[in-house]
């Protein structure tokens, strides 16, 4: 699984022209899964996703997760972090899992985030979104469960 974490101030998905999910300060997820994916990556994302430190403390250091600062999270799935686009102009997408075991291991990981203790928000899987956010710092940061990046 792959997911790109935008620390904002806040967040919002809309689908034909209604918002389908909102959030203030905290993380906005856009989430990929592969092909070879499995129950251990959404383990692995989701314990990552909650407790990487990356709201500042009282020093105005890295030091504070979503959960210590009671943030929500917005989870947006998106294929295309799986897309190949070394050859050619058109990116390939071999290595995105199908729809329908991407929208299991989409909802896993929405209920394993809501588990740890976190307020979530989400898109609608498949659907056209539309996404805003306002990137807090701007902080972003790449995360892969098999660890290539």
């Amino acid at each position: 699984m792959r997911a790109v974490l935008q620390r904002v101030s806040e967040a919002a998905v809309v689908v034909d022209e209604q918002t389908v999910g909102a959030i203030g300060r905290g993380l906005l997820v856009l989430l990929g899964v592969g092909r070879e994916d499995e129950e251990s990556d959404v383990r692995y994302l989701a314990q990552k996703t909650a407790g990487l430190r990356i709201f500042e403390d009282e020093q105005g250091r890295m030091n504070r997760s979503v959960n210590d600062i009671g943030g929500a999270v917005l989870v947006v799935s998106q294929f295309t972090l799986y897309g190949d686009c070394r050859k050619g102009r058109r990116p390939g997408f071999s290595d995105a899992a199908p729809p329908q075991r991407a929208d299991s291991l989409y909802r896993d990981y929405v209920a394993q985030l809501q588990a740890l203790g976190l307020t979530v928000a989400t898109g609608i899987f498949q659907a056209d979104m539309k996404v805003s956010l306002v990137n807090d710092g701007p902080v972003t940061f790449l995360l892969d469960s098999k660890r290539e990046f």
